[in-house]
């Protein structure tokens, strides 16, 4: 997918801690203690080709399933805290597409993976971590020709429940085309779709939308980051039949990253995104609502307190319903980051809130390391290398697990310049401190 796209369709419409307490609107908890810490682990080898990842964690097994590109990594950890990368690509995955994107539901132990294919995907599914794929239609008819998003959870209350109780999920195919965008789900577990239905039109948001979550009540949310002047999510509470925007207030939209929600257990649902400032730096900022997008609290900046100037890629998980964490790319360098001659110096980092969004704690997940040294092409300069996201997942434990791209290796690393297509698959777990998941404290 061509950030070109994106454009168009918005003219139209060792771990080194850095704790943050924001205030946001509500009065409560002090600042949370036992902040929680990283560590990374690279893919074996040299440059695989590993842009854009998604990531699941299969509860049942507590393996990740990673996906960039065109193939599908089984990753998994021992006692010790080490980990085993496994490639279970599915043949009919691993031929040609023009975007992956990879969804498990962690409590059936479901992935599906999905390689778009023109007006469809190749979309196949694994219950045994990828030993074994079922090819499934791949789409709904109707359905749209970029950037998809595929996702899962519960039905939302209906008579249509009883027709489905032998299936881990409802499933569900979104996907845009510049002015218009649709979802289609399936009642089979992904192996059929019905027909696709209209999400939103170019009169209402622009064409790209970020990808799709289910709450547990089976609440379906589609982020956006250009309806009007705000970005929105797009909702769905009865199962995908019919939609509805709703804006966050005070948020600013961005013509870059795609923005990015997440439901608790308890349906308190955060909502993350690149902030477009008034000038040519962003910010993180982070919602939340309890009542499905129909008011939000007073959106949250986590990353200027830390002299970050520009942020990208932000991506969104939570566990509790009080607890969610906000991965994000940062930079303290100012100025236009799509500008080829952008050179900033880009880490990862993580906010976590244990008390519905009061205050969020932030680490520098990445200290030791660049993800990137130089702009992040997404509408300006041909450093494409980290193409258009990351993602984030959460274990049984209530571990966070963050994928991303290394876009700068060993020469980078030691101050070379760097302008190369270079990104190789990488995963940032938790491995101490509070996770989102209050009963298991103390045993991460």
């Amino acid at each position: 997918m061509t950030r070109t796209k994106r454009r168009i369709a918005l003219a139209c419409a060792a771990l080194t801690v850095i704790t943050v307490a924001v205030a946001a609107p509500q009065a409560g908890a002090g600042r949370p203690s036992a902040k929680p810490t990283y560590r990374t682990y690279h893919e074996p080898g040299e440059d695989p080709g590993s842009g854009e990842p998604s990531i699941g964690i299969n509860w049942k097994t507590g393996t990740a399933m990673y996906q960039s590109g065109l193939r599908t990594l089984a990753v998994s950890w021992n006692s010790r805290g080490d980990a085993k990368w496994e490639d279970r690509s599915f043949i009919l995955e691993s031929v040609n597409s023009l975007d992956p994107i990879l969804y498990t539901d962690g409590r059936s132990g479901r992935t599906w993976v999905s390689q778009l294919a023109a007006n469809c995907s190749l979309l196949s599914y694994t219950d045994d971590d990828g030993r074994t794929w079922t090819p499934t239609t791949g789409c709904g008819p109707g359905a749209y020709v970029d950037h998809q998003t595929v996702g899962a959870g519960p039905f939302a209350p209906s008579p249509l429940n009883a027709l489905t109780e032998s299936q881990p999920a409802a499933v569900y195919y979104c996907a845009q085309a510049i002015a218009n965008a649709s979802c289609a789900r399936s009642d089979t577990g992904g192996l059929t779709f019905g027909p696709a239905v209209p999400m939103y039109s170019i009169t209402e948001c622009g064409g790209l939308h970020g990808h799709l979550r289910v709450a547990p009540d089976g609440t379906v949310y589609v982020p956006h980051m250009g309806c009007g002047s705000n970005q929105a999510i797009v909702v769905s509470e009865d199962n995908g039949v019919t939609w509805d925007i709703r804006k966050i207030p005070g948020s600013k939209v961005n013509g870059e990253s795609d923005p990015s929600v997440a439901a608790g257990s308890d349906n308190t649902t955060y909502f993350g995104y690149q902030d477009g400032a008034d000038d040519d730096n962003t910010r993180a900022m982070i919602a939340v609502t309890r009542d499905h997008g129909k008011t939000w609290s007073k959106p949250v900046d986590v990353s200027s307190r830390l002299g970050i100037k520009n942020v990208q890629f932000p991506e969104v998980i939570a566990g509790d319903g009080d607890r969610a964490a906000f991965a994000w790319l940062g930079t303290k360098t100012g100025g236009n980051d799509q500008n080829n001659a952008f050179e900033g110096e880009w880490r990862l980092y993580v906010s976590t809130t244990y008390d519905r969004g009061r205050t969020w704690t932030t680490v520098n997940a990445t200290p030791t390391e660049l993800v990137q040294r130089g702009c992040i092409q997404l509408t300006g300069c041909n450093h494409r290398n980290l193409l258009d996201f990351n993602d984030i997942s959460v274990d049984k434990q209530g571990r966070v697990y963050v994928a991303w791209a290394d876009g700068c290796p060993r020469e980078c690393e030691k101050g070379a310049e760097w302008k190369s297509s270079w990104h190789r698959s990488v995963i940032t777990r938790q491995s101490g401190g509070k996770g989102l998941f209050r009963a298991y404290d103390g045993k991460i």
